[in-house]
């Protein structure tokens, strides 16, 4: 079913090309309009989580499409910041951030299957993880001045942080089911 939220959600994944292509062509402040319209795909993650639970329109097409959508828009934004900086830098945080996306959505997936999806459920450190990561890629993205930039790589370190920290989290979490499985 279409509703409020999950129209908010492909939206969102509708931004990821016009973001892209914005953040390359060759027109004055494309950067700042890139980061723009990353920011408002980033807004509109939070608002139709929020309207979901306002308005009790939480359904099963949301659930999967919320988390397939906010990784869609990352890695490519991650990507693209990788190419644009070519540096070690952006490249070893992007590349931790990627597989740990990879390696939970999987560890999910699978844990659903044996009917222990709620032990690996978002935690607290995941959406401070994820709002550090907005932020620092919009800073990224946008490359305004010198200090934006390096206040986008400590945010990258602090979002990398806590991504290794909740990667760690999940699997704690699994651990006894994916030792009994082994």
């Amino acid at each position: 079913m279409i509703n409020v939220p999950n129209s908010l959600t492909l939206f969102r994944l509708l931004l990821v090309p016009v973001f892209i292509v914005l953040f390359y062509v060759q027109i004055e402040g494309a950067y700042m309009w890139a980061a723009a319209v990353f920011t408002f795909a980033a807004v509109t993650d939070w608002l139709d989580g929020f309207l979901a639970r306002k308005l009790k329109q939480n359904t099963p097409f949301g659930a999967f499409l919320d988390p397939v959508a906010d990784k869609v828009m990352v890695a490519a934004a991650l990507i693209i910041i990788v190419e644009d900086y070519s540096s070690p830098l952006v490249t070893i945080p992007a590349m931790i951030m990627i597989s740990r996306e990879i390696i939970i959505s999987a560890l999910r997936e699978w844990m659903a299957e044996i009917g222990q999806r709620s032990q690996v459920a978002v935690s607290w450190i995941g959406k401070w993880k994820t709002t550090i990561q907005m932020v620092a890629l919009i800073a990224l993205i946008w490359q305004h001045n010198l200090y934006m930039i390096w206040s986008g790589y400590v945010l990258l370190y602090i979002a990398t942080g806590l991504t290794l920290y909740s990667a760690y989290d999940y699997l704690k979490a699994a651990w006894g089911d994916l030792t009994r499985s082994a």
